[in-house]
């Protein structure tokens, strides 16, 4: 069917979809639609025209240029060519690819005629990486052994290689499509999906004389980590090179081949999706093999050559002395790798179990493409012995003399999936899907990709209706170990049935939908934000080790085991380290004054630090399963993550606001903007020294009673580490509390259509007596007159006096029912004199 891959149509996919169609289209496309979206396509063989077979007729030394020879090459048209080359691997007589002049390589460049250093080149020697034939680009491409025995100079390289053009599609494959990740699962899904007879291919091999039962026997120690451990013989192995078709594919592939043997596993592991290992025979005592979990202390020098260190509940293959031989379903041992001297070999298959494997993997850091499969899941039924049939015909391709395998498979067996069919109802697939299949196109559907269906009449009692439905019996493939349930099952008969054919559908509600309280209010401080010329960041909340300390802050932070970057691996407690990164890039950048706000997630840690009052970081989870740990000056303290536990984070929506080039009271007019939009009760601000922030220069933020967060410009000291210049106001509000809180409750008053009033008032005050004290005092003292009231001025100066400085104030009065007289206005403000002086100790200026 790919005779025509070039773009015509062809063979069976002419009228697939009514039209006659491109082959890789029409491939590619139904891949896609069945989950298994195509990524790339690429034409793997196609070298181009201009590539023909050459033989050096002779080399010679370039006479000005050292590392430069010249080539005489024959190309097949009766005149030699003169190729200058840097190569030096080449004989007299070797057969290699040439390049002729005009040749488009597979690069993108043009070959053309030229000299270097004074001599003409009138072509390229190529190497393998060059023609897209390997990775090797030390030294030209040898071609003696390789080509055809009829091939001579001149032949275009495909011909004399043998070489056909093929496709190769790369493909995503989910974790929950173990079966798709060799050829075969994609030609089973692929078939279904054109409506083709799929036949899964056999290969029979001849037995020899000898029972497999008296060379090698098996035995499962731990039921739950193998459902199957099955093992062949094959004598008579010869092992060396692969032919170059498998090499080739291999490489194409991304698999480098070693050597006949580990190459065949490879390939039947990507043609037919079983991983298995093949052992010495002669390097494994009475062919004995044993598999169990390991304890801790034992180790295992794998085939990488690395010392592995195992612990309690590690899956392992071990000989008849109980030494452990390999990994269970990651890696073998290097005490019985196929070597060149080895002649027997021992091949096992076995299903292990995905759980058990994938933790062996994730704790050694040690993957394997055997790995990968198996902890997704295998097959444990026919296709292993499919797979010991297609090992044993591909050695017999592969050597001079034919392997005997002894007659039988020898296996034991332990847990396997449950089979019991499942109970899956037409009316729950059809809810799902939004479809309106019968039973029998759901049946049709699951039984192209190999699922057992047997249909039942049932009468369902729904209340006061009873209505007839069809249930089935779904008996899984043993090749489909991630499906379980009614609605996996669902999604098996959405991807063959088209989900191009299944219209859009919206559910039914009693209401329209809309935001919550809590979302309208965080828009709303959005709007205002924006508003007041902020631009909004989102930064990562990870920390590189050192950045709450920069920041001024507690060092105490929750460390991550398997951190995005190791470079970030701490979790921020405050936005304050995010923020100051952010405009401190911006300055390197000439952009020195910036208005910045965020509304983001911080980790606040429970349990061993908290009570005991020492400084606190963050926390969070990454990933199921994760350990976290909090990172301390001089201790660590574990914390993992699970339901019910005391010590999962307090995770909490903050919103931070930083400006750059700005002081403490444009912080202060942005927050007051926030309070007028959010009507927010009773907010006041308490002077004092905030963490992270100018210790004279900063307040707590009340609200309500009660401290929901800090306001002010941030410490010298932090600016200098992180490299800020000038001064940055700073406000961090805990969102989630403010909002969950008492707010937006407006008391609305008619607007007053007369005339107001305004009066500067200034006071020297000591700089132990904070601004909102004298605020509070004018407050007080103006009543319900007072409709505005603003610090417009702070002076120092030694008119002023040391630890002091001026306040000014401007105050607005007026009255909802008269125009105020000039007389109640100066009484108010003699009130608003006494008032302030009595309090603070102020004096008038």
């Amino acid at each position: 069917v790919f005779d025509d891959v070039d773009g015509t149509a062809a063979n069976v996919f002419d009228d697939v979809d009514g039209t006659a169609a491109n082959v890789v289209d029409v491939i590619s496309d139904a891949l896609s639609g069945l989950g298994l979206t195509v990524e790339d396509v690429t034409a793997t063989g196609a070298i181009p025209d201009g590539i023909v077979l050459g033989r050096v007729m002779g080399l010679r030394e370039h006479p000005d240029a050292s590392r430069i020879q010249l080539v005489d090459v024959d190309d097949g048209s009766g005149t030699q060519l003169q190729v200058c080359c840097g190569a030096f691997n080449m004989s007299e007589g070797d057969l290699i690819p040439l390049a002729r002049v005009g040749t488009v390589m597979p690069s993108g460049m043009e070959i053309a005629e030229r000299k270097m250093r004074g001599q003409d080149s009138q072509g390229m020697c190529c190497s393998a990486d060059e023609i897209g034939m390997g990775e090797d680009a030390d030294g030209i491409l040898i071609l003696n052994d390789r080509v055809h025995a009829d091939a001579k100079p001149g032949d275009g390289l495909s011909e004399a290689l043998g070489i056909t053009a093929d496709v190769l599609w790369d493909l995503e494959v989910n974790a929950n499509r173990p079966d798709a990740m060799c050829v075969m699962g994609v030609a089973r899904d692929l078939a279904a999906k054109l409506q083709l007879r799929f036949e899964p291919p056999s290969w029979p091999v001849e037995e020899s004389s000898e029972n497999a039962t008296d060379a090698v026997s098996v035995d499962i120690v731990d039921p739950t980590l193998c459902g199957r451990f099955s093992v062949r013989v094959l004598r008579n192995i010869a092992v060396g090179d692969s032919p170059r078709w498998l090499a080739d594919r291999l490489n194409a592939l991304g698999m480098r081949p070693i050597n006949n043997i580990v190459d065949i596993s490879n390939y039947v592991m990507l043609e037919l999706g079983q991983p298995s290992h093949a052992f010495d025979l002669a390097k494994v005592p009475d062919g004995h093999l044993r598999v169990r979990r390991a304890s801790a202390g034992e180790s295992l020098i794998t085939l990488d050559g690395a010392t592995r260190e195992l612990v309690d509940g590690d899956g392992v293959i071990c000989n008849k002395s109980d030494e452990v031989i390999g990994i269970a379903g990651v890696m073998g041992g290097q005490s019985t790798e196929i070597s060149e001297t080895t002649t027997d070999v021992v091949l096992e298959m076995a299903w292990w179990d995905p759980p058990s494997i994938s933790r062996t993997v994730k704790r050694l850091n040690l993957s394997s493409e055997a790995a990968v499969r198996f902890r997704r899941g295998t097959d444990w039924g026919d296709n292993i012995d499919r797979c010991f049939e297609r090992f044993a015909q591909l050695v017999a391709k592969s050597q001079m003399d034919a392997p005997a395998m002894a007659a039988g498979t020898v296996t034991d067996w332990g847990d396997l999936p449950d089979r019991t069919p499942l109970k899956v109802r037409t009316a729950k697939v059809n809810g799902l899907l939004g479809t309106d299949l019968s039973a029998d196109e759901i049946a049709t559907l699951l039984r192209s990709i190999g699922f057992e269906v047997v249909l039942q009449d049932d009468a369902v009692d729904n209340g006061d209706d009873v209505t007839n439905t069809v249930t089935l019996d779904v008996t899984i493939p043993t090749w489909r170990w991630d499906t379980a349930t009614e609605t996996d099952v669902s999604e098996e008969v959405a991807r063959l049935y088209g989900y191009e054919k299944i219209s859009p559908t919206l559910p039914i509600g009693t209401s329209s939908g809309g935001l919550s309280e809590y979302q309208r209010a965080r828009r709303l401080a959005r709007d205002v934000l924006v508003g007041a010329g902020c631009d909004e960041i989102q930064p990562m909340p990870f920390l590189a080790p050192g950045a709450l300390l920069d920041a001024g802050l507690s060092e105490y932070a929750i460390e991550l085991s398997n951190p995005l970057d190791n470079n970030e691996s701490l979790l921020r407690t405050s936005l304050l380290p995010t923020m100051l990164r952010a405009v401190a890039y911006n300055q390197r950048r000439s952009n020195p004054d910036v208005r910045f706000f965020e509304i983001g997630h911080v980790y606040l840690p429970k349990g061993d630090a908290k009570s005991s009052g020492e400084g606190l970081s963050g926390i969070a989870t990454s990933g199921h399963g994760s350990t976290l740990s909090v990172a301390a000056p001089h201790r660590t303290m574990p914390i993992s993550a699970g339901r019910g536990n005391d010590l999962l984070p307090d995770e909490r929506e903050q919103l931070g606001v930083m400006l750059s080039g700005c002081d403490a009271s444009d912080v202060v007019a942005v927050l007051k903007l926030l309070e007028q939009a959010l009507a927010l009760p009773a907010l006041t601000l308490r002077s004092g020294a905030q963490v992270g922030c100018h210790p004279t220069r900063s307040a707590e933020i009340e609200i309500a009673g009660k401290t929901q967060g800090v306001i002010g410009e941030v410490h010298p000291d932090a600016l200098e580490r992180y490299g800020i210049s000038g001064s940055v106001a700073w406000l961090e509000l805990d969102l989630g509390a403010v909002l969950n809180g008492p707010h937006g409750k407006r008391k609305y008053k008619p607007v007053s259509k007369y005339p107001h009033s305004s009066i500067d008032l200034a006071f020297a005050v000591g700089d132990d007596v904070p601004a909102a004290t004298v605020e509070k005092a004018l407050r007080s003292a103006g009543g319900s007159l007072l409709v505005s009231l603003s610090l417009f001025d702070v002076f120092r100066g030694d008119e002023i006096g040391d630890s002091a400085r001026s306040l000014a104030y401007r105050l607005t009065f007026q009255a909802p029912d008269r125009t105020l007289t000039d007389a109640e206005v100066a009484e108010i403000r003699e009130r608003c004199i006494q008032e302030v002086t009595q309090r603070t100790g102020a004096q008038l200026r």
